[in-house]
């Protein structure tokens, strides 16, 4: 008999115990997890994959270049205006305060680099700066054309109106052109553009807006290799062979 009562005392614990732990279960299956984010998608820059460029944003904001000429203006401390030009090195040398080193800058980052350095004189100083002279936009038109050299970019031109401003084709000149447009710091992206088919109503779509810094090149014979993205260097405009293996 007091076998059974002590089975009987135990089933009941245990009828009693087991709402509470599968209670417990189902909170511990509820509450949240930290898990460990996925790791991102390559982002194609210059560290994650070398081979690819990072392409610009669009419609970037002009940089403050060497030789640019930028007048700054105080509304409340009129002593202090100014005209500065942007020295070889990249710095200006203004009034009041040490150089600074605007060259690669926006306006806007220009303007809050001299309210930072005139904050040490001036109480919260109130500054305009406007560009007054600076780098023109220019194109550059080489190889088989009357005129090879570098233009001003004036206004919203296409590459066969572009090789007309050079002088046009010369009687050696394929009309399979090579464009190419600086994608990033470090690369150059390469188009070829079939100007035959353009000029004669074919694939007009194809006739490519130039952009500031954009070269178009002119090959004396056809050309069937190329690589579309190529290292970009201050000497490659002057070797246009370099995109072809």
């Amino acid at each position: 008999m007091a076998t059974i009562k002590a089975t009987l005392v135990i089933s009941a614990i245990l009828l009693c115990a087991m709402p509470v732990y599968v209670q417990a279960q189902s909170n511990e299956s509820s509450s949240p997890v930290a898990v460990a984010p996925a790791p991102s998608a390559p982002s194609g820059g210059g560290e994650t994959n070398p081979d690819r460029p990072v392409l610009q944003h669009r419609n970037p904001r002009y940089k403050i270049q060497r030789g640019d000429t930028i007048s700054i203006a105080f509304p409340l401390a009129s002593e202090f205006d100014q005209t500065l030009t942007v020295q070889p090195d990249g710095y200006v040398n203004p009034r009041g305060t040490a150089s600074l080193y605007v060259q690669g800058m926006t306006v806007p980052e220009a303007v809050e680099a001299f309210k930072k350095a005139y904050s040490k004189i001036l109480h919260e100083p109130l500054i305009d700066l406007d560009l007054t002279d600076f780098q023109k936009p220019m194109f550059i038109v080489s190889g088989q054309v009357g005129k090879p050299g570098q233009y001003e970019l004036r206004n919203d031109i296409t590459v066969t109106e572009a090789i007309a401003i050079a002088g046009g084709f010369t009687p050696q000149a394929k009309t399979q052109v090579f464009l190419y447009h600086r994608i990033s710091s470090g690369w150059v992206q390469v188009r070829r553009l079939n100007l035959k088919e353009i000029l004669n109503g074919k694939n007009v779509n194809e006739d490519s807006r130039m952009q500031e810094g954009d070269m178009v090149f002119v090959p004396e014979k056809f050309i069937t290799n190329f690589r579309k993205y190529v290292p970009y260097s201050v000497g490659m405009y002057l070797n246009p062979s370099s995109i072809f293996p």
